[in-house]
């Protein structure tokens, strides 16, 4: 009888350890496809018991930094628990071990915690913000900067980031369109590649193995940047159309790159918050897409479903993100406090706990923390790597190229160096430290960026040059004037005046959204007692969007748009003043007349009434007050030389299915100094099934061309440049005829040609 009871018990246990389903018998699929890792997987979710699963869903937030409402729940009684998945906005190797080695410790199985930050234009060393850096259109600076950015935050412990951020962004208030590349599709998508591939540093899944790369996020999913009026957090209400044609692009590119990681967004799409939204985390993300990684959501995003009115607790906003396939919850608690009841009142199956649990832990087997968990938490390395000068030039260099030059009458600029003559330093961002780097300069040190002062005393130090300086007025938005008497005094004795001006970092980012998008008022004041004295005015504006710069435009001789250049802020900007960088940006955001334009985009679509802009007409789509056409038109930037197209010509007029077009042109350095120009293609589909916007951009190419040198620039048309989606969402092609244009800027229709799709 002895034996007959144990082999009882020993068939009871065999049936439990069956029972107990892998990941891969529940559906999991795995990113990475490898047998060993699949293996690990696997044999985790069959030792770990629900709640463990559970916790490994969890990601609590430190006291780094706060971009949200806090949650009373202590992280630490789930660590003690080995209940915690990933941990953010905790910094420093040494710090970081040490909360490691208390994961270890506890849990069971020995499962490492990972660690992640919003590593966004940098780490330490802070680069342009993204907008801003998106001037430059070159992908390999962007890649790079990334690509640093991700050398320093793994060697302090951080091996996953919530970036790239590739919300198309058309509305200037919306405070976190510093944070993208702008309004258009095409740009958004190739940067969104490049991102992606600097963060992960990746050619194959087996790389993330090497300690200093890390897990990028492609955030928010999705159309986070179509708020209504701009405001953050907004409800957004769009066609699926739109979604398909505009929103889901970026998206889509960063799957094709490889991206290992989205992110929800906090916004409602039809009614239903993105973060509960089973059609975009299912329907497409997974079925249609074949997105195979982890899926986060923003800070305590599926607490906020109570607030949206979408559920009416906790428990329910936790059942309703789960059903929809979010893997992960970013500081709410929601899974972690209500996900076992929810398992034990039978409304989320285990499967499903266990497909979520095993995208967790391959990135974790991935990133070989199961093999060291301490191999991103070096403090030698730390040591060694962060602001390495090497980082620093690049830094430079991106901050020279991501600055834009809007206006340049009469060619004041460059600002040669002439011996005893006075320029007058004018204005609250001359000597500015604190707003250089931006928002979400997440490590970099403030006091160690580089001012507009600093940069342009040691420029032009051997110059014979005489700098005198004044304030002039406070940079917060206050009502106040002293400091205008001096600046004046100043000014009167200058042969040239450079003002500096522009927002405080706080005015852009997330939770900033202005409806306000001029320069503070007394900052505006002081300009035109400036423009009385009759003096050249050179302004140079530091900020986070697009601005309303109408009467800047119209007074002003000069308009450099630095944005947040970073910590080499002041160098890169006096290396633009001096001339001794060729400016080269063109914008990636169209700057409206005034705020009542927003939203304002160039691919806009023609309506039924266009206006003829060369000639005025009653009942057409239009202003009674300000043009229809921004103030600075997508891909407008100026240079201190110039440059002729000439000659613009296909290889053929017509092509079909399978075939291909070229187009080719002659640009020509027609100034006097050597310099860059960004080409731009742009098509537009002349009549179909579902009406199109008035142009695309669908090619360009930044070329260098010494003083007097001509080059041909080609561009290849084939049939995916001229495909869409249909109304029944179908992407492909149809027959047709297209213009097509290659310009300096989107506005620039004086190379023009016609060819047909058959």
């Amino acid at each position: 009888m002895k034996f007959i009871f144990n082999m009882g018990i020993f068939v009871l246990l065999a049936f439990c350890a069956s029972a107990q389903k892998s990941a891969t018998e529940s559906g999991w699929k795995s990113y990475t496809n490898d047998p060993a890792t699949i293996e690990k997987v696997d044999d985790l979710i069959r030792q770990m018991t629900l709640e463990e699963k559970i916790g490994q869903m969890t990601q609590f937030a430190g006291q780094g930094a706060v971009t949200g409402p806090e949650i009373g729940d202590e992280f630490k009684t789930y660590l003690e628990k080995g209940m915690v998945g990933s941990m953010f906005n905790v910094f420093g190797a040494e710090g970081l071990r040490q909360l490691q080695e208390q994961a270890m410790s506890k849990s069971r199985l020995k499962i490492p915690i990972l660690f992640a930050a919003d590593v966004i234009h940098g780490y330490e060393t802070t680069f342009p913000m993204p907008l801003a850096e998106s001037c430059s259109w070159d992908l390999d600076l962007m890649e790079k900067s990334a690509r640093i950015a991700a050398e320093e935050a793994t060697a302090a412990g951080i091996s996953w980031t919530f970036a790239p951020m590739v919300d198309v962004g058309r509305d200037a208030r919306w405070g976190r369109v510093m944070e993208g590349a702008g309004e258009d599709v095409f740009l958004g998508e190739a940067i969104a590649k490049a991102r992606v591939k600097g963060f992960q540093g990746i050619n194959s899944w087996q790389d993330f193995a090497k300690p200093n790369t890390m897990l990028a996020c492609a955030k928010h999913f999705v159309a986070y940047g179509a708020a209504e009026a701009g405001r953050d957090y907004n409800t957004v209400d769009v066609s699926r159309h739109t979604l398909f044609e505009t929103y889901f692009p970026p998206f889509e590119a960063c799957i094709v790159s490889g991206v290992a990681t989205f992110m929800t967004s906090f916004n409602e799409i039809a009614g239903v918050p993105a973060t509960g939204n089973k059609y975009l985390y299912t329907d497409i993300l997974r079925d249609q897409w074949d997105f195979r990684g982890m899926v986060v959501t923003d800070y305590t995003a599926i607490n906020e479903m109570i607030d949206h009115g979408y559920a009416a607790d906790l428990q329910e906003a936790a059942l309703k993100s789960a059903q929809a396939g979010i893997d992960m919850d970013m500081n709410g608690a929601a899974f972690v406090q209500h996900l076992k009841t929810l398992y034990d009142q039978g409304k989320i199956s285990e499967e499903q706990i266990n497909i979520a649990a095993a995208r967790v832990l391959e990135m974790k087997v991935m990133l070989g923390l199961f093999e060291d968990p301490f191999r991103y938490m070096d403090p030698e390395r730390e040591k060694a790597t962060i602001g390495k000068p090497e980082y620093l030039e690049e830094a430079r260099k991106g901050a020279q190229r991501s600055i834009v030059l809007l206006k340049n009458e009469g060619d004041i600029l460059p600002l040669q160096k002439t011996d005893g003559e006075k320029i007058a330093l004018i204005g609250p961002m001359i000597k500015e430290r604190n707003s250089l780097n931006g928002e979400w300069a997440i490590r970099g040190n403030r006091e160690e960026s580089v001012t507009i002062f600093e940069g342009l005393q040691e420029k032009y130090q051997d110059s014979g040059m005489e700098f005198l300086y004044a304030k002039g007025c406070d940079l917060l938005n206050e009502e106040k004037e002293q400091g205008f008497e001096e600046a004046l005094n100043i000014a009167k004795q200058a042969d040239k005046i450079i003002v500096a001006m522009g927002e405080d970092f706080n005015w852009s980012g997330e939770a900033a959204s202005r409806t306000n998008i001029q320069l503070p008022v007394p900052q505006r004041k002081l300009l035109m007692e400036l423009k009385k004295t009759g003096k050249p005015i050179i302004l140079i504006v530091l900020n986070g969007r697009p601005l309303n710069l109408s009467w800047e435009d119209e007074n002003l001789q000069a308009i450099v748009e630095a944005w947040y250049p970073g910590t080499m802020a002041g160098h890169a900007i006096a290396d633009i003043i001096s001339g001794d960088y060729n400016p080269s940006a063109k914008l990636t955001m169209s700057f409206p007349r005034n705020v009542g334009q927003c939203p304002i985009y160039y691919n806009a679509k023609n309506t039924g009434r266009p206006l003829d802009p060369n000639q005025w007409a009653d009942y057409k789509s239009s202003y009674l007050d300000v043009p229809n056409s921004p103030l600075y038109v997508f891909g407008h930037g100026l240079s201190y030389t110039t440059f002729e197209y000439s000659g613009l010509s296909l290889s053929r007029k017509t092509f079909s299915a399978g075939g291909e077009i070229e187009a080719s042109i002659t640009i020509k350095n027609t100034g006097n100094h050597d310099g860059e120009e960004i080409v731009q293609l742009y098509l537009h589909d002349q009549a179909a099934s579902v009406t199109r916007p008035v142009k695309e951009l669908k090619g360009f190419d930044k070329v260098f061309l010494k003083k007097g040198e001509s080059r041909t620039v080609t561009f290849t048309i084939d049939e995916s440049l001229i495909s869409f989606y249909n109304s029944d969402l179908k992407w492909g092609s149809e027959a047709g005829k297209f213009d097509l244009w290659i310009g300096k800027s989107s506005a620039d229709e004086s190379q023009h040609v016609e060819f047909a799709f058959e």
